[in-house]
């Protein structure tokens, strides 16, 4: 066990032998801390927090109380593999977030990345990939093998079938069933989900410029609005501009997809 001096550490809390817990680390009443554990200076556990076994953490990280993190996936195919959990820096896990390591056949590790928010009751499951600047509403469920893509937004309730992409700076509205990947930037809501627009303002909230929004609408319209095929829109959206990061985002987002981007 090595434990900075620093480190507050509630006497009801039960912690494994072989753990790391660095600098100014608070871990608050009844939480439980497994084995192979590592937390970076600074993070807080508030309470009733348990962080299960083979889980880095990074540094100035917030868990509410009742978060379970690093638990085994609800996969069948696990047979208690070793697989891990990694988390970065400054995210927020609030009430009753759950977070599941990876699972063998699926690469063997969930990782979430710096500054993300995860709103009470979020869950992330196994082999997902989370990006930096995500924010996960109330209730938000991601099936096994999601990746969500810098600054994407989910609203409460929304749903992520296994195997799918957010892009960057996507968002998805509430109650949202995805079942396609979502394109960077576009909005994507209903019941069936449909994309609805791009994300105007989150660009304009994180500095884009006025003529980058009106690039990325007009590849909305050619996307989504004109009845074209992917073979057909996507040449049309890169002569828009050469040169356009925005674009560049978003055609990669629709090129490199799988399964299919919701239009």
């Amino acid at each position: 066990m090595s434990i900075d001096s620093s480190a507050s550490i509630d006497p009801t809390a039960r912690i494994e032998e072989d753990v790391e817990i660095g600098p100014d680390v608070v871990i608050g009443p009844w939480s439980i801390i497994g084995s192979n554990v590592s937390i970076g200076a600074g993070s807080i556990l508030r309470s009733h927090v348990v962080i299960q076994s083979n889980t880095r953490i990074g540094g100035g990280n917030l868990f509410f109380q009742f978060c379970s993190v690093g638990e085994d996936p609800q996969d069948r195919k696990y047979q208690g593999e070793e697989t891990w959990l990694e988390i970065g820096d400054g995210n927020v896990f609030r009430e009753g977030v759950t977070v599941h390591r990876g699972t063998g056949g699926g690469g063997g590790l969930t990782r979430i990345g710096n500054r993300n928010l995860l709103m009470a009751y979020a869950h992330v499951a196994h082999d997902c990939m989370l990006g930096d600047d995500i924010v996960c509403a109330n209730n938000v469920g991601l099936c096994g093998h999601v990746s969500i893509d810098d600054f994407a937004i989910l609203g409460g309730y929304a749903g992520v079938n296994q195997f799918l992409r957010i892009g960057a700076h996507a968002m998805v509205g509430g109650m949202t069933h995805v079942v396609n990947d979502v394109p960077a930037f576009v909005i994507v809501s209903g019941q069936p989900a449909l994309a609805r627009s791009i994300n105007s303002i989150g660009m304009k909230r994180r500095g884009f410029a006025r003529e980058e929004i009106e690039l990325m609408k007009k590849a909305f319209k050619i996307l989504h609005l004109r009845n074209l095929t992917m073979q057909e829109a996507i040449p049309q959206i890169k002569a828009l501009s050469e040169d356009s990061e925005v674009l560049k985002t978003l055609v990669d987002s629709v090129e490199s997809s799988c399964k299919g981007v919701h239009r």
